[in-house]
């Protein structure tokens, strides 16, 4: 449902708009809608995002799935605020934030997901497992990997947990920036988003 501040039905929410915190980390546009798309969301979907960061991926799902419901796992106070505070800005209403640690808040969270996303958390390998237990038949991870050893936790754990149809997608997006008199592509740090299926 469109917003005053993003008055249309397409994500894609240029990342000025967001409000930032220093050093917190913020999942790019044009990361962020690969996300969206891998997560195969249907109108009513309940969404687990844990390590919501900056609060751009509630936002977006919120108002893409008016009728869906989004919980929001941020450990710290001030962060958790700042994803609230975004929500607000955008005037989403389905998202609910949740102060916690993962994997040990997970258990405390009142309503159970169809699709997990996960974008940070150090113990990764814990979370996914323990994120698994509570996805339905053909419920849905997406996890993004920054670096090569969150790249080989998350599939060590798909192939534990015998996830299937998992893809991986990298991201290698250049924007088109302007340095004095001159216009230059710049790189958008690549992220690997991979995600797979809870089949039984």
């Amino acid at each position: 449902m469109p917003s005053q501040l993003w008055p249309y039905i397409t994500p894609g929410i240029p990342d000025e708009l967001f409000e930032h915190l220093p050093g917190i980390p913020f999942t790019q546009r044009e990361v962020r809608l690969l996300l969206i798309s891998q997560l195969r969301l249907e109108p009513n979907s309940v969404l687990w995002d844990i390590g919501a960061g900056t609060g751009t991926i509630p936002v977006e799902v919120g108002l893409l799935c008016p009728g869906g419901q989004i919980i929001a796992v941020e450990r710290d106070e001030e962060v958790a605020n700042l994803i609230k505070r975004n929500c607000d800005r955008f005037e989403v209403k389905n998202v609910e934030v949740i102060e916690g640690s993962a994997p040990e808040c997970l258990h405390d969270l009142k309503v159970t997901p169809h699709r997990v996303c996960i974008e940070g958390g150090r113990p990764i390998q814990e979370i996914l497992q323990a994120a698994w237990h509570y996805l339905p038949p053909s419920g849905r991870v997406v996890a993004t990997a920054a670096n090569l050893e969150s790249l080989y936790a998350i599939s060590q754990s798909f192939s534990l947990l015998r996830a299937r149809n998992i893809e991986v997608v990298q991201s290698a997006v250049n924007r088109l920036e302007t340095r004095g008199f001159s216009q230059t592509f710049t790189a958008v740090d690549p992220i690997f988003i991979l995600s797979g299926e809870k089949l039984d």
